[in-house]
């Protein structure tokens, strides 16, 4: 695919598009292409500091907004999303070199998520309980929190963007979104859509930038009383330290080393396509990629066979006749091919790529090579976001769960096997925030909570209708009444 000419991505604030303070700006390199694709906004504090005031000034009024109101109008920001699905694909493939194919299924992912949380508006339920004293009526209801700070990765831009944008608005907050460096113009893209719909100006502010200029003051400032991040488990520690600090709530999506079991009763043929898909699609910048592959001896062979054979079938290349497109950036590439080499220097066998795709069809592009591992411990226990998987043998159920369990992540997993008791133990003993039968490791729905334990998140899940209990507290209400009186 061609790019666009250069363009300037600013920052949102207040409803009106500006630079940064300081003037300057940060090359975004188009990935399917390596040359530079725009200008970015390079924000500061002061610049994170003008977005927050701005949400702060227009959070009250549209608290007050009653919820079906504001359900309303996020089903007309999904409607715009929806109108203009052809041109905001386009962005996103450019932005992250993705085919045009895989970007308009992610579009029509953000718009689902628009349409189900503005569902919510005729619902956001609380409960009715009963009480111990006479006469008296206890019950729950969601109140806004104020400013929601989110900070997104570049994987998957406009579901990022509307896995925590949609809830945080739903229930009466203002929010400012640090837009991954990777995607700036997918996120102010959407912002404006949000501003056609009639979105107030200051609820929905798009800051630009690098994470310790731009991220980091949206995590310290006070006036920011949640903070739900996705992205890797080392920032989302350091955000955990920091916005802990003031005791503000705190959402992390974070990383996975994610299992695929291959029991020797499964679907091999199956199983191996599903692998293939779970490591490599998206160009395996997935948290929930299946990075680590666990198959019973008694079908290892047939299977690795298998998985070699689909591996090195992979067609790589940002067009929709192809399986996936480049990694987001050259600064990614050079790790994996770093970390490849190591596993092969301490012994790792390399059953298929491990290398950078050059000449004439990937020019300057960040393309790495779909690869399979076998035989790398290292490499099994550290996330390295890309079409990279191990494959491992184990003996038998009771090794295999073991070794799924065995990462410091605990975000999704899957269990091939014609069994429905190996499988219904295998979901029960897993340590993991989803867990699949005969499917992925990866997918999601609007109405499915998704997270992790471990060191993949603190046990707060987004979207589905647990998104709310991120972006709301609840307060609880009882009214007594005097029968006397009546």
């Amino acid at each position: 695919m061609t790019t666009t000419a250069t363009r300037t991505v600013h920052n949102v604030i207040g409803g009106e598009e500006r630079p940064a303070a300081s003037g300057e700006t940060i090359d975004k390199r188009a990935p399917a292409t390596g040359q530079v694709l725009s200008h970015v906004a390079r924000s500061r504090a002061e610049d994170v500091h003008a977005a927050i005031s701005a949400a702060v000034s227009a959070q009250p009024a549209w608290a007050r907004e009653t919820p079906v109101a504001r359900g309303a109008l996020l089903r007309r920001i999904a409607q715009l999303l929806e109108r203009d699905a052809e041109e905001l694909s386009r962005i996103v493939a450019e932005e992250t070199g993705k085919p045009l194919k895989d970007a308009r299924g992610e579009t029509a992912g953000a718009v689902e998520q628009g349409y189900f949380m503005a569902g919510e508006g005729r619902r956001l339920y609380g409960r009715t309980t009963t009480s111990a004293v006479p006469h008296r009526h206890p019950m729950t209801v969601r109140q806004p929190l104020g400013v929601a700070g989110l900070i997104i990765a570049a994987n998957t831009p406009l579901p990022n963007v509307a896995w925590k944008v949609f809830p945080a608005l739903i229930c009466g907050n203002a929010a400012v979104l640090k837009a991954s460096e990777d995607t700036p113009e997918s996120a102010v893209a959407f912002a404006r859509l949000a501003a056609e719909a009639g979105l107030p100006p200051g609820m929905l502010n798009v800051v630009q930038g690098l994470g310790p200029e731009a991220g980091q003051p949206l995590v310290e400032d006070p006036r920011v009383a949640v903070v739900s991040f996705t992205g890797s488990t080392a920032v989302g520690r350091m955000i955990a330290r920091v916005a802990g600090e003031r005791l503000a709530k705190v959402c992390l999506e974070l990383g996975g080393k994610n299992p695929f079991v291959v029991c020797d009763d499964a679907d091999v043929d199956k199983a191996a396509q599903t692998a293939a898909l779970s490591a490599y699609s998206n160009a395996g910048q997935r948290c929930a990629a299946g990075s680590r592959i666990i198959v019973f001896d008694a079908v290892y062979d047939r299977f690795r066979e298998l998985l070699v054979e689909r591996t090195n079938a992979q067609r790589v290349g940002s067009g929709d006749e192809h399986d996936f497109g480049p990694v987001i950036n050259e600064r990614q590439l050079e790790h994996m091919l770093t970390r490849v080499r190591e596993a092969k220097e301490k012994g790792a066998t390399i059953l298929a790529g491990g290398h950078r795709l050059t000449g004439e069809h990937y020019g300057e592009g960040f393309y790495m090579s779909p690869t399979l591992i076998e035989g790398s411990d290292e490499l099994s226990s550290s996330e390295l976001f890309g079409p990279i998987t191990t494959l491992h043998r184990v003996s038998g159920f009771e090794e295999a769960l073991e070794l799924a369990n065995s990462s410091p992540y605990g975000l999704t997993a899957a269990i091939w096997t014609a069994s429905v008791h190996r499988g219904q133990e295998f979901v029960a003993r897993i340590r993991s925030g989803v867990a699949a039968v005969n499917g992925p490791t990866y997918g999601s729905e609007p109405h499915w909570p998704f997270g992790g334990v471990a060191d993949s998140g603190t046990g707060w899940r987004e979207p589905g209708t647990e998104a709310l209990d991120v972006y709301s507290d609840l307060k609880t209400v009882h009214v007594t009444h005097d029968p006397g009186r009546v």
